[in-house]
């Protein structure tokens, strides 16, 4: 049969995500294509993809499988519809909002390891209107196998997250030490910033740059996981992303800090914190370790290969033990104010073969 796919998304950090899907479904020779429902975003695909430029021409399209690298979408469109997720893990938020929020557009939610699998099975059986299968995380399977990539000097990855309350870029006292520290010469040190930072913020990274210092406009942040020893970072989502390479990470002011992470509070141990990061001890490794295989235990790169199985696979299964969806008007209501559409009807539930 030659399913056809959509890939649904809203910001441009989703591309290095569904990239390794689109792969999978290019290889396997079934059709795919992209949509995202947040106008700016459209003018960011890349001139290869085939993308569908308004939400009408997905009811066309009739896709067979949804691949949703966002949090909400249109209820009412044909196919089934398979949270990818955006992120890895709840880093930000506790197990009763973010990553653990069931909004009941889902059939199927695609966990990336125990860490994550556990709770979603648990909603699953309270809510009974969706499924639940591991695969672990499409974005990472550029990763494995692990390589090490030479470089001279000890690299310094700096990320961070978006929200206000959690991002070191909105500490400017932290920006002017990362500036003094660079200006040693010691480290190399390589800034990547979440795309949805406002302007300013990203300048002031921008305005530090030097010889030790670069910022890179980049949502493609694997080559850089690979090119640095450690990263310096906040509550952001990269943070376990960089420690599946068993490299440490050093956090600040980290909502949920571990002993998986060196995590500091203050400006002025930033310094001191990097240098035990680049010489860990054993014990810091161990912990990385557990940590891994807890929250993403695949090192195959291949669970783009299990997503699209899984999908397909729950696509032809019996799923008439599902309950009907909530109704979640206003949720719905919302979505479609955002796209400016508004159906009478739901054009096709998810078929059963």
């Amino acid at each position: 049969m030659n399913y056809k796919f959509l890939i649904y998304i809203s910001y441009s950090y989703a591309f290095p995500i569904g990239e390794p899907l689109e792969k999978e479904i290019q290889k396997r020779g079934y059709e795919i294509k992209w949509f995202a429902d947040v106008e700016e975003t459209k003018a960011k695909f890349s001139k290869d993809k085939v993308v569908l430029q308004n939400i009408q021409s997905v009811i066309d399209y009739q896709p067979h499988i949804i691949l949703s690298i966002t949090n909400n979408i249109a209820d009412f469109l044909p196919g089934l519809k398979v949270q990818v997720f955006h992120g890895i893990a709840p880093s930000k938020r506790n197990f009763t909002k973010g990553h653990f929020r069931i909004r009941g557009f889902f059939d199927l939610y695609t966990t990336q390891g125990p860490f994550t699998t556990k709770p979603f099975k648990d909603l699953q059986k309270k809510h009974q209107h969706f499924e639940v299968v591991e695969t672990g995380w499409p974005k990472l399977d550029p990763l494995f196998p692990l390589v090490e990539v030479p470089h001279e000097k000890p690299t310094i990855l700096v990320s961070s997250t978006f929200s206000k309350k959690l991002s070191l870029a909105y500490n400017d006292e932290v920006i002017k030490e990362i500036e003094r520290i660079s200006k040693n010469g010691e480290w190399q040190f390589k800034v990547v910033l979440h795309p949805k930072l406002p302007q300013e913020r990203l300048d002031k990274f921008r305005e530090i740059e030097n010889e030790n210092l670069k910022y890179y406009d980049t949502t493609d942040l694997i080559p850089l996981f690979q090119e640095s020893d450690v990263l310096l970072a906040d509550s952001t989502s990269v943070v376990t992303e960089f420690l599946l390479q068993e490299k440490p990470v050093v956090t600040f002011r980290n909502s949920q800090p571990g002993p998986h992470l060196i995590n500091i509070t203050e400006v002025n141990k930033i310094e001191n914190a990097l240098q035990n990061a680049l010489d860990p001890d054993v014990s810091l490794l161990e912990e990385i370790r557990e940590f891994n295989a807890n929250m993403h235990p695949y090192k195959d790169g291949k669970s783009s290969e299990r997503l699209i199985e899984a999908a397909i696979d729950f696509l032809h299964a019996d799923k008439s033990y599902l309950k009907p969806k909530p109704l979640n008007i206003i949720r719905k209501l919302k979505v479609r104010k955002n796209l400016g559409f508004y159906p009478i009807k739901t054009y096709r539930k998810p078929p059963t073969y």
